[in-house]
């Protein structure tokens, strides 16, 4: 008589097939590891933002903000030279992490990582990019700023976020409340900070924060006072390393 299929006992766990589904499984695959430019910018706690006019000014900025002893910079994607900066400096210092921001499609993304950037950041989240480099040496930093785009970003797969623009949105307060929610998401905090606020985001739960103009103030590059940009560098390592104290 045939039995039902209903009727037929389930595989227990001592049962004879559900031990050689077990020997016959594949092993689970280890967790990828993060990539380098994720555990540079937790140890910096700044990521120095550079955008240009010229990639000449770009280039003399960069190398003052590293002789001030910033070890995170990125370079604005809308800088003439971008990709070249961005060569030069991994060339000169290939110990350092260097990356372009303001990345906004998946096209400008590959001619980023082609000219050697260890990381991307964006206002808001490709998801193409985030897809893309979700198994990558290439760290993608996603914009985020509500709750629920922190959600998605991180159900798709992205390791840290960055939150932009933080300052209209109330700056360290608000970093604190979305920090409660999320305790463990490695956050970036983005747009308007000063060197001096630096202390009240990371006590607020931020992994690092972007200092854009606060280091390379426009007046100064305009007139070419880089000796002055390496003195910001300066006083922004310094602030975010007593931060961490």
């Amino acid at each position: 008589m045939r039995v039902a299929a209903a009727q037929l006992p389930l595989p227990t766990a001592s049962s004879p097939r559900r031990r050689r589904r077990a020997q016959h499984a594949p092993p689970a695959a280890a967790p990828w590891p993060p990539p380098r430019a994720l555990a540079a910018i937790l140890r910096s706690r700044v990521i120095a933002c550079l955008r240009a006019e010229d990639g000449e000014t770009a280039l003399q900025a960069a190398h003052a903000a590293v002789r001030g002893g910033v070890t995170v910079l990125e370079v604005v994607m809308s800088t003439p030279g971008v990709l070249e900066v961005i060569e030069d400096l991994c060339r000169s210092y290939p110990s350092l992490t260097f990356g372009v921001g303001t990345v906004l499609n998946a096209a400008d993304a590959r001619k980023a990582i082609g000219a050697g950037a260890q990381f991307l950041m964006s206002p808001g989240t490709v998801m193409e990019i985030l897809n893309d480099l979700e198994e990558s040496k290439v760290l993608y930093i996603p914009g985020v700023l509500t709750p629920t785009e922190v959600l998605s970003a991180r159900s798709a797969g992205a390791k840290v976020v960055k939150v932009y623009p933080v300052s209209v949105m109330g700056g360290e307060v608000y970093m604190s409340a979305l920090k409660k929610p999320f305790p463990l998401v490695p956050m970036v905090a983005s747009q308007g900070i000063q060197i001096g606020s630096i202390k009240g985001y990371v006590e607020a739960g931020v992994s690092a924060v972007v200092l854009s103009d606060a280091i390379f103030d426009k007046e100064l590059m305009r007139k070419g006072e880089f000796s002055k940009i390496s003195e910001l560098a300066s006083l922004a390592t310094f602030e975010a390393l007593q931060s961490t104290k």
